[in-house]
């Protein structure tokens, strides 16, 4: 499941707030409060959230490679001046 795929309601979340929103859904699992119908349609949006929460991770990390990447290219010219 792409990225692309993803509702807008969810791709405007943050990181916190989708985590909210799953535990919130197994909350509700746990306690059985939803039907087949209902269960089937919090699971598909359980998936979306974690997609979400994982493509916003590989996000972060690739930003993180790039400044540590400048960082140490900056470094080695500090130590070759």
């Amino acid at each position: 499941m792409k990225s692309k795929n993803i509702p807008a309601d969810i791709k405007s979340k943050s990181i916190k707030e989708a985590k909210n929103e799953i535990n919130d859904i197994l909350e509700k699992f746990e306690q059985s409060n939803v039907n087949l119908e209902e269960s089937t349609s919090e699971y598909k949006r359980l998936i979306l959230l974690n997609k979400h929460i994982e493509t916003l991770f590989k996000y972060k990390s690739n930003e993180i490679s790039k400044i540590t990447k400048k960082n140490k290219k900056r470094n080695a010219k500090k130590i070759k001046i």
